[in-house]
C-alpha cells in the first residue's frame, strides 16, 4: 500500500469541505438565506472537480492503493484507533458517484427549493450528508466508517423529516430512525467482534486473518461477524427483514430521495458487503443468507411496485427491489462483487433520472404525486417525459440502455451458480425482470400517456432550467453510461485491486448461453411491458383507486402487510413488555423504596409523640427508667 503523496494528500478537503459548508449554512441563520443554496450546490461540484484529479493520480499508480494517515483517534494501551483514508478503486467509484451525481442533484435542488422558506437550512443538512457518505467510503477502518454511518443516518433523519410541520413526514423521519437503529446495533456488534479476537478494527488487519487459505479464526467467530454486517447492511439499504422504512421515506424532498434513497445511502449496505469480502468468503453459509435476503426483496419491492398509485413510491419499491439485485450479486461471491457494484453504479444514474423527472411532475402538478390524477403529461412536459422515458428503459433493461448491461450480467451469475439453488436465484432475478417491467409500464402509462385527469386547478408546465439540465445529464447516463461503464471490462478491472480477481465459475461451463439468456430476458420483459399496455394503455384510468380488487392487489397496496407484521410481531408486543415494565417499576422497584419511606416516616412520626416538651413527663420517664433498671438488677440478683 502506497503513502499518499502530492495532491493525493488534500483528499481530506472531500470531508472537510462539505462539513465546513454545512456549519455555515447552519449556523449563521437569515444572514445566508440569499446565498445559501448557492454555496451548498457549488460546495460538490468542486468536489467532484478535485476527485476527477484524483481519479486520474491514482489511476496512473502501479499500486492503486494508497493511505493517508490523519491523526490519532484513541490511544488506549492495546486498543489503537488511528484516522485515515483508503483511496483505493472502490472508493473512489463510490466518491466519483456522490460528488458527480450530488453535484447533479444540488443543482436540481437550487430550482426545485427555489420557493422554500427553509431551503439554507435544507442545503446545510444536504452537505452534511455528502460529508459523512464520503467517510463511510473513504474510512481506513471500521469505528471511522462507524461514524460515517451513524452520520448519513442523522442526516438522512433530517431530511425526510423536512417538512416538520407534516405528520407523514414527521412519522416517516422516526420510523427510518428506528430500523436503522436496529441495523447500527448489527454493524455495531461486529466491529466489538473484530476488537475482541483481532484487537484491532483497521481493514488490513482485520482482512490479514482472512486469507486465500482460509480464515485463522474459527467458522463460528467469521459468520458471527458477518452475519452482524449483514443486519447492518439491511438496515441501511432497506433490505428485508427491515426494508419498510425506505417508501415511507418519500415524505421528504424530492432531491433527498433522489440521492440519500436512490442512488447513495442506501447502497452503503453493498458497499460494506463489498469491502468486506474478506469476511464473507470465509462464511458461505452467510454468503448464501445474503443472496437470499437479495431474490426475497428483489421480489418483495417488485411485488408492492405494482399496486401503489403514489408515483415517487413506485420509484421507491422500484429502488429497494434493485438493490436487492446488487444483494443477491454481492452474495454469489468472488467475480461477482464488480458486477454488483456496476449495477450500483448505474443504478444511480437512471435512478436519479426517474426521481428528478418525478419531482419535475409533483414541481408542475401543485406538489400532487398521485398517478390517477394525471395522464396526458407527455404533450405538456416534453423534456420531463424524455427524461422519463430514457430511466424507464434503462431500469427495464431495453437493449443498449444501462440496464441492459448492468442487471443483465447479475442474472446470468445467478444461473451460473449452478445447482438448485442457481435456478432458484436465476428464475427470481428473472422474474423480477418482467414484473420490473410491467410496474414501470404501468407508472410510464399511468403518468404520461393517456387522457388528461388533473384537476382545473393544477397547469402542468415544464421546469425551469437548474432543473432541467441536471435531468438531460442523467438521462444521457441512462443511457450510454452502462456501456461506458463494461466497455472492454473497464470498471470491473479497474475495480479488480480492491475486489479481487473475476475467476467465478471459471471451472464451470454457462448455465445457460449468455446470448440465450439476453433473449429469454428480452422476451419476458416484453411480456410485462405488453401486459401493462393492456392492462392500462388500452383502457380507461380511473382517477379514484379501485376497490373490490383481487388479493393479491390488495396485498401489494399494503406492501405485503410487511407494516401490519412488524406491528403485530414487534411494536405491539414491545408495546406490552413496556408497560409491564413501566408498572413493574412503579408498583414494584418504586413501591418497595417508597413502601420503606414510608415505614420509616409513619414509625418516625409515632415515636415523635412521646416527645411532649413538658419537663414533668421527662421526669416521670427517667424515674420509670431507673426503677425498670433497679427491678432487673434484683432479680439478676436474687436469682
Amino acid at each position: 500500500m502506497n503513502t499518499a503523496e502530492g495532491i493525493q494528500s488534500a483528499a481530506w478537503i472531500l470531508i472537510a469541505l462539505p462539513l465546513i459548508s454545512a456549519a455555515v449554512l447552519l449556523t449563521t441563520g437569515r444572514f445566508a438565506d440569499k446565498w445559501g443554496h448557492l454555496l451548498g450546490a457549488f460546495t460538490p461540484v468542486v468536489l467532484f472537480v478535485y476527485a476527477i484529479f484524483l481519479f486520474f493520480s491514482v489511476k496512473g499508480e502501479s499500486n492503486r492503493e494508497i493511505s493517508l494517515h490523519l491523526f490519532d483517534w484513541i490511544p488506549v494501551e492495546q486498543f489503537q484507533v488511528k484516522v485515515g483514508l483508503l483511496i483505493d478503486p472502490l472508493s473512489l467509484t463510490f466518491v466519483l458517484l456522490i460528488t458527480g451525481v450530488g453535484s447533479l442533484i444540488h443543482i436540481y435542488a437550487v430550482g426545485y427549493m427555489a420557493h422554500d422558506d427553509g431551503r439554507r437550512r435544507f442545503f446545510g443538512y444536504f452537505n452534511f450528508f455528502v460529508a459523512a457518505m464520503l467517510l463511510l467510503v473513504l474510512a481506513d477502518n471500521y469505528l471511522s466508517l462507524y461514524v460515517g454511518w451513524e452520520g448519513v443516518g442523522v442526516a438522512s433523519y433530517l431530511l425526510i423529516s423536512y417538512y416538520r410541520n407534516r405528520d407523514e413526514a414527521a412519522t416517516a423521519g422516526n420510523k427510518a430512525f428506528f430500523a436503522n437503529r436496529v441495523g447500527d446495533v448489527g454493524l455495531s456488534i461486529a466491529i466489538m467482534l473484530m476488537f475482541a479476537y483481532f484487537g484491532s478494527t483497521s481493514y488490513a488487519e482485520v482482512f490479514s486473518h482472512f486469507g486465500e487459505h482460509g480464515s485463522d479464526v474459527g467458522k463460528g467467530v467469521a459468520a458471527a461477524i458477518a452475519l452482524m454486517l449483514l443486519l447492518g447492511a439491511c438496515g441501511k439499504s432497506g433490505q428485508f427483514p427491515l426494508q419498510t422504512w425506505l417508501p415511507d421515506a418519500m415524505a421528504g424532498p424530492t432531491p433527498v430521495s433522489a440521492l440519500i434513497h436512490a442512488a447513495t445511502m442506501v447502497t452503503a449496505g453493498v458497499y460494506l458487503i463489498a469491502r468486506s469480502f474478506p469476511i464473507f468468503d470465509a462464511s458461505t453459509a452467510t454468503q448464501t443468507v445474503v443472496t437470499i435476503i437479495g431474490a426475497i426483496t428483489l421480489l418483495y419491492g417488485c411485488v408492492c411496485g405494482c399496486g401503489q398509485d403514489d408515483l415517487k413510491k413506485v420509484l421507491a419499491y422500484s429502488t429497494v427491489s434493485q438493490i436487492g439485485y446488487m444483494f443477491l450479486a454481492v452474495g454469489l461471491g468472488p467475480g461477482v462483487y464488480a458486477i454488483a457494484i456496476i449495477h450500483l453504479v448505474g443504478h444511480g444514474f437512471f435512478k436519479a433520472a426517474l426521481f428528478l423527472s418525478a419531482g419535475s411532475v409533483m414541481h408542475a402538478m401543485n406538489d400532487r404525486i398521485d398517478m390517477r390524477r394525471f395522464g396526458g403529461l407527455a404533450r405538456v412536459m416534453p423534456w420531463t417525459f424524455g427524461v422519463f422515458l430514457c430511466g424507464f428503459l434503462a431500469i427495464i433493461g431495453f437493449p443498449l440502455a444501462t440496464g441492459f448491461w448492468t442487471k443483465d450480467k447479475i442474472i446470468e451469475a445467478a444461473f451460473d451458480k449452478g445447482g438448485t439453488s442457481g435456478w432458484v436465484l436465476g428464475l427470481s432475478a428473472l422474474i423480477g425482470a418482467g414484473i420490473t417491467a410491467f410496474y414501470m409500464s404501468r407508472a410510464l402509462i399511468m403518468t404520461f400517456l393517456g387522457e388528461r385527469r388533473w384537476e382545473d386547478d393544477v397547469h402542468p408546465h415544464e421546469a425551469p432550467a437548474a432543473m432541467k439540465w441536471p435531468m438531460v445529464v442523467l438521462a444521457a447516463l441512462s443511457l450510454v453510461g452502462g456501456y461506458l461503464l463494461v466497455v472492454n471490462g473497464a470498471l470491473k478491472h479497474w475495480l479488480e485491486p480492491s475486489l479481487g480477481g473475476a475467476e467465478h465459475h471459471a471451472e464451470h461451463d454457462p448455465t445457460i448461453d449468455p446470448t440465450l439468456l439476453s433473449v429469454i430476458v428480452l422476451v419476458v420483459v416484453a411480456v410485462g411491458v405488453g401486459v401493462a399496455w393492456v392492462v392500462f394503455g388500452r383502457k380507461t384510468v380511473p382517477d379514484t383507486q379501485p376497490v373490490g380488487v383481487s388479493v393479491v392487489t390488495t396485498a401489494s397496496r399494503r406492501n405485503l402487510y410487511a407494516d401490519a407484521f412488524n406491528e403485530a410481531v414487534l411494536m405491539r408486543p414491545g408495546q406490552w413488555l413496556s408497560r409491564a415494565l413501566v408498572y413493574f417499576d412503579n408498583r414494584g422497584v418504586d413501591g418497595a423504596v417508597n413502601g420503606f419511606g414510608a415505614l420509616v416516616g409513619g414509625s418516625s412520626g409515632r415515636l415523635r409523640r412521646t416527645q411532649t416538651g413538658f419537663v414533668r413527663s421527662y421526669a416521670l420517664s427517667i424515674l420509670a427508667g431507673t426503677v425498670a433498671v433497679v427491678v432487673v438488677l434484683l432479680a439478676v440478683r436474687f436469682q
